[in-house]
């Protein structure tokens, strides 16, 4: 895996499964089932290659008076069916027709959900930093919101876990712990908190809770007798068979069949919608996880990944061949901007404004749903974001890190070393990407490039890209089993290229020189550009464009090679193009506010983000 950084794998049991093999297939129907719309993306096969054709999109109808998922999902479908006039629905309307038969139909019907709060699970492990950890990072790569992790070392007692596992209502529960051969005390020490808890689950009260052992295969007998009543018990093999290896992926395939099995036959609908569709239902999170490994794979490189919602923050990265997800439940742009106000405190948010702050953040807080009607409260919101991926990337890196209780040989000259946590290098990162609203949706793509850029800080060399229309999670699914048409419309019809930023790494003084940089365009001409502390430039460059670029930074500067070092690269252009960006990592903003209102501002002009007209209305200049 060393050589491909991609970890995206096909499915090869699905698309034996399949109707219709993928070489023949003309339309593809893909939906997503969220707690509030079901969005509904229409493909085709045009002149041999797939693109993107219509979309349609209808409130869901997961909850009462409805509560059947199915009656949102045909109204979506219907949308498109009057934009196509193409049929997709059966003549009673009682499911998707499949396969096309030359009139109507589509050839393969896919879908996700995160209605009703998705997937929701409680992990357990012997030591907080290590199989419980592992257990972590299992849940939420296959697509959960972890409610929360127990350890028998997290600090609780075992009255007061015992209280939080009864009010939790989980969907699963995953219990890791002790490596194989090791002891098997603690790991039944935790089982015993579990069995006297006799948590429920969320949906349905006549069915066992079901609880995945992914610990030490010496514990399994004492574990199968503590559970075998009470709870639907699957054994997987060990997390963690040994201290320096993690083993996952058994455990992650183990929670997307529970979840086939148990949450979504007993959501309203579910049950009925999975005899329509092609493959298994998958949850949101996961599939936009594999949308972002596409992405690796198909490129062969680094990828960080942002989801911003308006509840969660979902962060992915693929570095080295590891895939971590993270998601930070209580971070984002409506229902959970309180939260954000909270962790990242009014002053963070603040710093990013170029203005004195009045009432326009509260009224944000008491209404998080509204949209920004002024340019003033699109900069505050656009502030949020920053704050809001900013703290998510924090809670990323505390997940994407070496793995715990390995012995590091080290000799005299590493006494004082000390391993860094997180394996995440910004410099390594060759390409962001982000999706999600208020990243869509933003009036000009500037403003989310910077958004990205000033929340995340990547360094050296990095392409950024954008979900125009939220297709990620559709086109992640679809890629399982069509790999092809997945990443065709993809690359045509969803991802938008902002342009590649340029930022040398180290910190100076406000205009001390910090890069010469000297462009060859694609029509031969050239550009120099000379950088000095604190400034940002945009230098045109249309999408589907390259050029070469010699970066000669300052001694204290780095872009790749090392301080001072030359680095010549291929920079790829987009809606944004080319930005160079000296103001230095780590980003330290003028702590007095008038001077940092007036760099803001400067900024903003130079990046042209926002009207000139109003801009100098909004700043009284």
């Amino acid at each position: 895996m060393s050589a491909d950084r991609g970890v995206w794998v096909e499915d090869k049991d699905a698309i034996s499964r399949l109707r219709v093999s993928p070489e023949k297939m003309r339309y593809i129907l893909a939906t997503d089932v969220g707690s509030t719309t079901t969005k509904a993306r229409f493909f085709s096969r045009v002149k041999g290659e797939w693109r993107y054709v219509v979309s349609g999109e209808a409130p869901s109808t997961v909850e009462a008076p409805y509560e059947d998922v199915t009656m949102g999902v045909r109204n979506a479908v219907r949308e498109v069916e009057e934009l196509t006039r193409h049929q997709i629905l059966s003549d009673e309307e009682t499911g998707i027709e499949i396969p096309f038969d030359g009139e109507k139909g589509v050839d393969l019907y896919c879908t996700t959900s995160s209605a009703g709060g998705g997937l929701q699970m409680t992990v357990a492990g012997n030591v907080s930093s290590m199989t419980a950890e592992s257990a972590n990072r299992a849940a939420l790569g296959a697509g959960a919101i972890v409610m929360d992790v127990m350890a028998t070392d997290d600090g609780r007692p075992d009255y007061t876990k015992i209280t939080r596992l009864r009010s939790l209502r989980p969907d699963m529960i995953v219990l890791a712990g002790g490596t194989d051969g090791g002891t098997v005390k603690l790991v039944i020490e935790m089982s015993e908190v579990i069995k006297a808890a006799k948590p429920r689950p969320r949906f349905g009260r006549d069915y066992k809770m079901p609880l995945i052992f992914a610990g030490n295969k010496d514990a399994r007998a004492e574990i199968k007798a503590n559970f075998s009543d009470e709870f639907d018990l699957t054994i997987v093999d060990n997390l963690r068979p040994t201290l320096e290896r993690e083993v996952i992926e058994p455990t992650r395939r183990a929670v997307h069949e529970l979840f086939m099995e148990h949450v979504m036959s007993h959501a309203p609908g579910y049950s009925r919608l999975a005899t329509w569709a092609d493959l298994d239902i998958m949850p949101t999170p996961a599939a936009e996880g594999l949308a972002m490994q596409l992405i690796a794979h198909i490129n062969n490189v680094n990828v960080l990944g942002v989801g911003l919602g308006g509840a969660t923050t979902n962060i992915y990265s693929i570095f080295e061949g590891r895939f971590v997800r993270s998601v930070s439940a209580n971070l984002g742009m409506s229902y959970s901007i309180c939260n954000v106000l909270k962790e990242a405190s009014i002053e963070s948010i603040k710093r990013w404004i170029p203005f004195d702050l009045d009432d326009r953040l509260y009224n944000k807080m008491i209404r998080p749903t509204t949209v920004p009607q002024t340019l003033e409260e699109l900069i505050v919101e656009h502030a949020v974001a920053r704050e809001a991926l900013r703290l998510g990337l924090e809670h990323h890196k505390t997940i994407a890190t070496r793995l715990k209780g390995i012995k590091v040989d080290r000799d005299l000259g590493d006494i004082q070393y000390m391993p860094e946590e997180t394996y995440i290098k910004m410099m390594r990162i060759n390409i962001i990407a982000g999706t999600g609203g208020l990243l869509s949706h933003a009036p000009r793509r500037a403003q989310s490039f910077l958004i990205l850029t000033d929340a995340f800080q990547p360094e050296g060399v990095t392409k950024l890209f954008q979900d125009s229309v939220f297709m990620m999670p559709h086109l992640g699914v679809l890629s399982t089993v069509h790999k092809d048409a997945a990443w065709n419309i993809f690359d045509k019809d969803c991802l938008v290229r902002l342009g590649t930023l340029i930022a040398p790494a180290g910190m100076g003084k406000e205009g001390e020189p910090v890069l010469d940089a000297a462009l060859k365009m694609p029509d031969g001409a050239e550009l120099d550009v000379s950088m000095k502390f604190g400034e940002i430039r945009r230098i045109p460059l249309p999408e589907g464009t390259e050029a070469r670029v010699t970066l000669s930074p300052n001694r204290n500067f780095d872009v790749g090679p090392g301080g001072g070092k030359t680095l010549e690269a291929d920079v790829v252009g987009g809606s944004v193009g080319v930005v160079i960006d000296a103001r230095g990592r780590p980003l330290a903003l003028p702590v007095e506010a008038q001077e940092r209102q007036k760099k803001l501002v400067e900024w903003i002009r130079s990046l042209d983000l926002y009207p000139g007209e109003q801009v100098n209305k909004v700043v009284g200049r």
